[in-house]
């Protein structure tokens, strides 16, 4: 099958990728719209009064800002260049960074695609949506921010991939989905199983859909793209892929690489399973150069989904809609990138629990901030998004607001942080959980034997040195055991009824 990028298949004649248009087009009519400006006075004159007419007076009432949410999928939050990774140029996720504010303790709900996007757009954890594992609906009785932001008077759409259970509901001929109208945006007769056959047409339809907004009311849009989410077919389908000895400029191999000698067993079992993750045993006899070459595949995946978001940024500019419209930028969950020779999701390692979270409000929210101490979840992008509306007030969300630390970042947001794991809708037994805090983050499986992981972030951040039996960080991993416990009776969370969990795991100190 060679339907995928011709330029990832492939080396170029010159041995060399190229890297994705920036922005100097956009810039350059920009410059050339102003200069236009300057030269017609008329219309220098009456942007001058739309200027004027559009400030706000002091403790004069805003109109509701429109927001805009860019969700790719599989996106580990190193894989931005702003963020300072060599190995790949992402020039409009950078745009948004410079102009908003980046977090990097960023966390998925559960690196699972659809517990995780059912967090994104209710506010809550996966147990309590009802989608534990994919191919799931989302409890009914709960409200979802197309709901709440309908309620409110605001138009919502929804365009390309939803998985909450359909992958794609314009495919499935639905045209509206929990609230949001459904865009559609390629024939039923076109490919859509790869981001490569997507997620042009997706950026395409969110860009038409902006230029055709009337302004009537304000806008709710989610555009919902695949990639780098393409990397799970190169160990699924190597004949379409360059293999490593046809590719020049590899990137290096992470420093965390290699696998630990003290590996949970959980987490040995995952890496045999035929199905469900099966990325994992189809890369078990990679060579280090194969690896590099997955992680280069991945690297251009990412940078052809940045493209398209440059398509839909421009469009937002284009049309006047920068200074009033909420831009975030995130992903439902990462991708293991090589680290601990681990592919595609389903693990609680920093590369598949990480996301990119960015948010911009210009003259709003604080520009080219890189925050690196705030502990954020996914489940904080819908409490957040309707405190900036002004909107949802009486609803209760798992989520936190962003907006008080966003304005005062020497606020503490959480103390602690939990991640959820189902790993195999088969084996419904098999769960775990993962706390942090600011420096530790602790790890406990519901079976088998080594089930336990504690790691120091600020000392270790690869996650190399596992200290859960190192008597000098007994205090530690007490400490988050039982803050763990207290958020499962807290939020009801039946971790502990799927299995109970070993004598030598149990939550007790």
């Amino acid at each position: 099958m060679k339907t995928a990028f011709n330029l990832i298949q492939k080396k170029s004649n010159s041995g060399r990728h190229p890297r994705p248009v920036g922005y100097s087009k956009g810039y350059l009519y920009n410059l050339l719209r102003n200069v236009r400006l300057w030269a017609y006075p008329l219309s220098l004159f009456s942007a001058l009064l739309v200027f004027s007419s559009c400030s706000q007076k002091e403790g004069e009432e805003k109109s509701s800002p429109n927001i805009l949410i860019i969700l790719t999928d599989q996106q580990t939050n190193d894989a931005i260049s702003y963020l300072g990774n060599p190995h790949l140029a992402t020039p409009a996720m950078d745009q948004l960074a410079a102009e908003g504010t980046c977090f990097t303790a960023s966390y998925c709900t559960s690196p699972v695609c659809g517990p995780a996007r059912s967090s994104l757009i209710t506010g809550r954890m996966p147990h309590e949506t009802g989608v534990v594992w994919n191919s799931t609906h989302i409890d009914s009785s709960l409200p979802t921010i197309g709901h709440l932001f309908q309620e409110a008077g605001y138009q919502t759409a929804w365009a390309g991939k939803w998985h909450l259970p359909q992958a794609y509901p314009a495919k499935a001929g639905m045209d509206s989905v929990a609230g949001f109208q459904v865009i559609p945006f390629q024939s039923l007769d076109e490919a859509w199983d790869l981001g490569a056959d997507t997620d042009g047409p997706i950026a395409d339809a969110a860009v038409q859909y902006i230029r055709a907004y009337n302004e009537e009311a304000p806008f709710l849009l989610a555009v919902s793209l695949h990639n780098p989410h393409d990397i799970c077919y190169v160990p699924r389908r190597p004949e379409d892929y360059a293999r490593a000895d046809e590719l020049d400029s590899l990137p290096p191999l992470p420093p965390n690489f290699e696998i630990a000698e003290d590996e949970p067993e959980f987490l040995d079992e995952k890496r045999l399973m035929d199905h469900y993750g099966d990325e994992l045993l189809l890369t078990s006899d990679y060579s280090p150069e194969d690896w590099r070459a997955y992680l280069y595949h991945y690297y251009r995946f990412t940078e052809m989904v940045d493209k398209e978001i440059g398509k839909i940024l421009r469009a937002l500019t284009d049309k006047g809609l920068d200074d009033n419209t909420i831009v975030v930028l995130t992903s439902e969950h990462g991708d293991g990138a090589a680290a601990h020779r681990w592919a595609a999701k389903l693990s609680l390692y920093e590369e598949a629990a990480t996301v990119p979270f960015i948010i911009r409000w210009k003259g709003h929210i604080p520009s080219g901030t890189i925050n690196r101490d705030q502990l954020v979840s996914g489940m904080d992008l819908a409490p957040t998004l309707l405190d900036y509306a002004g909107i949802g007030k009486n609803i209760q969300f798992t989520g936190k607001s962003l907006k008080p630390i966003l304005e005062d970042p020497r606020k503490n947001l959480r103390d602690y942080l939990v991640v959820q794991l189902a790993d195999d809708k088969l084996d419904s037994s098999r769960h775990a959980r993962m706390i942090r805090d600011k420096r530790f983050k602790y790890n406990l499986y519901n079976q088998g034997e080594r089930n336990e992981q504690l790691f120091d972030l600020w000392e270790d951040p690869g996650e190399t040195m596992n200290l859960a039996d190192a008597v000098n960080y007994l205090s530690v991993k007490n400490r988050l055991k039982g803050a763990l416990a207290e958020w499962i009776r807290e939020h009801n969370d039946p971790f502990l009824e799927w299995r109970p969990l070993p004598e030598n795991g149990s939550l007790a100190p």
